[in-house]
C-alpha cells in the first residue's frame, strides 16, 4: 500500500479505522502490524476515537448473577433522544474468566480494572486481551481504585490497606509493578473508608465514599475522599451542606465529565437527591440536579443517559431489572436488560487499543496469566498436561477464534485486491493528470516566449 500512499497518510487512514477492523488488518503484512502495535499509534488512534461525537454514544453496562456468580457485560447505544429506544441495540461482552466472580473497580478508555478477593486483572473487552496484575504487598482487605494519570500517560490501579497498618501501593501499567508511597501520610487519623466497590474516576483523580471515626460510636459526617494519580495524594471533598449528616448514604459518580453524587435517606429509603459539582474541587458549585422518588421499586441509581434520563435498578414485578427513569414524568421503563445484580454499574464506553502492544505469558507465582513489562525477577512456565485439560474450554474458544480469523482474513484478501486495483487505477489516473499539467505548463511557456 505504500506504493501508491506516503506513510503519514497511511497513518491518518488507520486512525480512523474501527479497532475490528484495525486488528484484522495486522495480518495484512509486518509494517502494517509494526504500525498498529507502537505506543504511539494506539494512543493516537485512541485520541482520535475520543474526538469523534459517535465513539462517545456507548456506554457499558456490568451486572452479576447471584444464582452463577457470574459477571455479565453488555454494550449500550445510546443517543441523546427522549424515547430510550436505542437501548435495544445492544451487544453482549464475552467475560473472559466466566468461572470467578470480579467485581467492576473502574473503566478509563476501554480498559477495566477487575478485582476477585487478591486477583486484580486489566482487561480490553474490544481486544479480547487482559492481563493479570502481580500481588499487592498488603495481607488485609484492601479498597482499590483505578485510573488515569494524564502527566505521564499512564494507566494506574491504587490499592489501600488500613490494617494492620496504613499502606497505600500504586501500580503501573508502563513499570508492571507495585510501588510503594507516602500518601497514607496525606490521610487524617481515624479515617474509614464506607465502600469497598469500585471508585469512580474524575479529573485525573478516583473517589471514595469516607469518613473519620473519633470513637467507636461517635463519626463526622461523610466526606468525598479523592487520590490524584499525578501527584499521588489524598485530598477531601465535602458534600453538599443540605444533604450533610453523620448516617448519609451516597455513591459517586461522573455527569458529564463532572463530579456528581447520589445521596440515599438513610434507612427508609423514599427518594434520593443528585448532586453535579459545576467547578472541580468548588464545594460552592454543588447544584441539585433532581430528585428520584424510589417508591418501592427503585432500588438505586446505577448511571446517566445522554438524554437526561437516570439509569436505575428497578423491582419490575418479578426480578430486578435496569430501567430508564424520567425525572421530568417520574416515569420507569424497563430497558430490557434483566438479572440480579450485585455489582451493577452503567458508564461511558469508547473502543481503544490498550494492551494490545503488551505481551502476555504466564505468571507461576500468581497462577493465572501475567505481564512481562520491566521485570526480570518473575519466573514464567508453561503450562502442565494436567493444566490443559483444565483449560479445554479456553482451547475450544480459541480454535473457535482461529477459524473465525482464518475466515476474516480471507475476506480481508479480497478487499485488498480491490483495494489495490482501485488505487492503481487512481495512479493512472495521477500519471495523466501529470501528463496534461506538464503539457499546459510548456504550452504557456511557449506563449511567453512568443509574447517576449
Amino acid at each position: 500500500m505504500s506504493d501508491y500512499l506516503p506513510e503519514e497518510v497511511v497513518l491518518q487512514i488507520l486512525c480512523r479505522v474501527p479497532v475490528k477492523s484495525l486488528i484484522r488488518f495486522r495480518c495484512v503484512s509486518k509494517s502494517w502490524n509494526s504500525l498498529i502495535t507502537t505506543s504511539a499509534f494506539i494512543d493516537s488512534h485512541l485520541t482520535q476515537s475520543l474526538s469523534l461525537p459517535s465513539n462517545s454514544n456507548k456506554l457499558i453496562v456490568s451486572r452479576g448473577d447471584f444464582k452463577t456468580k457470574v459477571e455479565y457485560y453488555e454494550f449500550i447505544h445510546d443517543d441523546n433522544n427522549d424515547s430510550d429506544s436505542s437501548f435495544h441495540q445492544f451487544q453482549n461482552v464475552e467475560f473472559p474468566l466466566s468461572f470467578s466472580y470480579f467485581k467492576l473497580i473502574g473503566s478509563v478508555n476501554g480498559l477495566f480494572c477487575l478485582c476477585e478477593k487478591e486477583q486484580i486483572i486489566l482487561w480490553n473487552p474490544c481486544i479480547r486481551k487482559f492481563i493479570t496484575l502481580p500481588k499487592t504487598n498488603s495481607v488485609s482487605a484492601v479498597i482499590n481504585g483505578f485510573g488515569f494519570d494524564a502527566r505521564t500517560n499512564d494507566y494506574k490501579v491504587v490499592s489501600i490497606a488500613t490494617k494492620p497498618r496504613r499502606l497505600v501501593e500504586v501500580y503501573s501499567l508502563k513499570e508492571g509493578a507495585w510501588r510503594k508511597t507516602s500518601a497514607g501520610d496525606s490521610l487524617s487519623p481515624g479515617t474509614m473508608f464506607l465502600c469497598y466497590n469500585g471508585a469512580a474516576f474524575i479529573n485525573g483523580a478516583v473517589h471514595f465514599q469516607a469518613t473519620i471515626r473519633i470513637t467507636k460510636k461517635l463519626k463526622v459526617c461523610p466526606f468525598i475522599l479523592s487520590f490524584d494519580f499525578g501527584d499521588e495524594v489524598f485530598r477531601t471533598i465535602s458534600l453538599p451542606n443540605s444533604v450533610l449528616r453523620e448516617e448519609l448514604e451516597f455513591d459517586i459518580f461522573g455527569f458529564r465529565g463532572s463530579l456528581s453524587v447520589v445521596c440515599y435517606t438513610h434507612r427508609i429509603r423514599t427518594s434520593c437527591s443528585i448532586w453535579v459539582m459545576k467547578e472541580y474541587d468548588d464545594v460552592n458549585t454543588w447544584s441539585k440536579l433532581c430528585t428520584v422518588d424510589l417508591f418501592g421499586v427503585i432500588r438505586r441509581v446505577l448511571g446517566f443517559q445522554k438524554n437526561g434520563h437516570v439509569i436505575v435498578e428497578a423491582d419490575l414485578k418479578t426480578d430486578p431489572k435496569l430501567s430508564s427513569y424520567d425525572p421530568q414524568s417520574k416515569r420507569v421503563k424497563n430497558l430490557g436488560i434483566y438479572g440480579r445484580s450485585f455489582n451493577s454499574c452503567a458508564d461511558n464506553y469508547v473502543e481503544s487499543l490498550v494492551l494490545l502492544n503488551k505481551p502476555v505469558l504466564f505468571d507461576k507465582a500468581n497462577d493465572a496469566l501475567s505481564l512481562r513489562v520491566g521485570s526480570s525477577k518473575r519466573k514464567f512456565w508453561v503450562e502442565s498436561e494436567d493444566e490443559r485439560v483444565r483449560d479445554k474450554e479456553t482451547i475450544r474458544k480459541l480454535k473457535k477464534a482461529m477459524v473465525d480469523q482464518q475466515e476474516e482474513i480471507a475476506t480481508l484478501k479480497i478487499e485488498i485486491t480491490s483495494l489495490k486495483s482501485q488505487m492503481a487505477t487512481l495512479k493512472s489516473q495521477s500519471l495523466l493528470v501529470q501528463q496534461w499539467s506538464n503539457q499546459v505548463e510548456n504550452t504557456s511557456s511557449g506563449v511567453r516566449d512568443v509574447g517576449s
